[in-house]
């Protein structure tokens, strides 16, 4: 059987010579490469699958030789398709607070340590003691927290970078760049655009860490030893990425203040495009700028791991044509798949509520999607409190996307305009990113200014980081 993702696509027009912008998405169990033109179009695709990160108790581990074996692979898969000779710029998105230590040379000396990685405790608490209540450095999983141990594990590393930095910098042969999205998490103030005097307390490296920019700023040309070995011409730009998340914030196509997204997966994720920040740790929001706007956003527990509590997948499929959502059932439930809700309403002790049970099946199934839908209202209306509007056109991705009778549910619940995304891939979003960047060097726009903490340390950081050769030690 083919692989649907690295078959050609139908209708592909690798020889009009068209320009192509090229996103790579690097997610937890693999990677996906895609090339869409310049109205956006996706034209290819590629992709190849990673193995899951190490767990040893609280720790998750991967190895970086496999994220890049995996986009190794995925852009050849890509290429296979599309004329590579026709890419003008690539872009990176990779899962948000995964980094590691590497040297000089962009040679890692640590494994990949994960988003999720919990294992550093004692560095969390020294973070509460001394971090911003509102930082997004905070939390039991902080990337910051983990940057530390790394410091005290490897001393005589030079940096540490984000996953996207460091295969963005394997693409462009030079190290030490990584983007305000991936760097917020780390403790990058985004309203001030930099690293942040506290951090000194904590006896944080500040030769470590990378020099920020805005996402698309270009980092620099395709390494030429990578341009030869897929036919990427010697100009293609690499520019600097984002997070898993945004960039597929980026890829439904939302653009102006009032557009919104709601991936409906495991769990729910709202964000939505403001014209301010908005911070408010109690609850996880936090906001991540897009060029003159910013996208605050918080995550729920209920979605679809709590509706997979009471039915299986094959189960829902065949309720969902005898839901009625035009007849709400009025049960007011609050689903979880366990006690404990981070937002909208944070206490770690709030209950489940789906009873009272209806003898109905599929009546149950409504009330439980209608009280998922509920729960995204309440998220939004708690982050039009804190100063972002509410949704006036709304996108939605994810495993839920796609049943009609659930949206037309939500539609009557939220009261905002339902959307159609442009594209669900992160990928995309990164694509979108890259044609972006080139759109504003076509123009004559000014890109988006470096950030710096200190002028004269990062001046020096980014002196040694062009004259620091970079090495090799997988597919080129």
């Amino acid at each position: 059987m083919t692989d649907p993702v690295n078959a050609p696509v139908a209708d592909p027009v690798a020889d009009t010579g068209a320009a192509l912008f090229v996103g790579i998405d690097i997610g937890t169990s693999g990677v996906r490469a895609v090339a869409i033109d310049a109205a956006g179009r996706q034209q290819g695709q590629g992709s190849a699958p990673l193995e899951p990160p190490r767990s040893d108790g609280a720790a998750r581990r991967q190895s970086p030789a496999l994220w890049w074996t995996a986009v190794h692979t995925a852009l050849a898969a890509l290429f296979a398709q599309v004329a590579a000779r026709r890419v003008q710029a690539l872009a990176v998105d990779g899962t948000s607070g995964t980094l590691l230590a590497t040297d000089a040379g962009g040679q890692p000396v640590s494994d990949g340590w994960m988003y999720h990685d919990a294992s550093c405790a004692d560095e969390a608490r020294l973070l509460q003691r001394h971090a911003p209540a509102e930082s997004a450095a905070q939390g039991g999983s902080s990337p910051l927290a983990r940057m530390l141990r790394l410091q005290h594990l490897h001393p005589r590393a030079a940096r540490v970078l984000h996953q996207a930095d460091w295969i963005a910098g394997r693409l462009a042969g030079r190290f030490g760049a990584s983007d305000t999205h991936n760097a917020l998490k780390l403790g990058f103030d985004p309203v001030s655009e930099t690293w942040p005097d506290w951090m000194d307390a904590l006896g944080v490296r500040r030769d470590w860490l990378p020099r920020v920019q805005r996402p698309g700023t270009p980092i620099g040309p395709v390494a030429p030893q990578l341009a030869a070995a897929f036919g990427l011409p010697p100009q293609a730009c690499i520019v600097a990425g984002t997070t898993d998340g945004v960039a597929a914030f980026l890829a439904t196509g939302a653009q102006h203040p009032g557009d919104a997204v709601t991936s409906l997966g495991t769990t729910l994720v709202v964000k939505v495009l403001s014209s301010a920040p908005v911070f408010a740790p109690a609850y996880g929001i936090y906001s991540h700028r897009l060029g003159d706007l910013w996208l605050a956003g918080g995550a729920s527990n209920s979605g679809g791991g709590a509706l997979l509590r009471h039915f299986s997948a094959e189960q829902m499929a065949q309720l969902t044509p005898r839901l009625r959502p035009d007849e709400p059932t009025g049960l007011g439930y609050y689903p979880l798949p366990a006690p404990g809700e981070r937002f909208p309403v944070h206490d770690p002790h709030w209950p489940s509520r789906t009873t009272p049970r209806p003898a109905d099946d599929a009546v149950f199934f409504q009330a439980l999607l209608e009280g998922v839908a509920d729960v995204e209202r309440m998220a939004f209306e708690r982050i039009a409190e804190l100063g972002a509007p509410y949704p006036q056109r709304l996108f939605t991705v994810g495993g839920g996307a796609g049943n009609s009778a659930w949206s037309r549910l939500r539609a009557r619940r939220l009261g905002c305009a339902m959307a159609t995304p442009a594209h669900e891939q992160a990928a995309c979003g990164a694509a979108r990113l890259a044609r972006e960047a080139m759109a504003r060097r076509a123009c004559g726009q000014a890109e988006p200014p470096a950030q710096s903490a200190r002028g004269d340390e990062d001046r020096a950081r980014r002196a040694r980081d062009d004259a620091a050769p970079a090495r090799r030690g997988a597919p080129a």
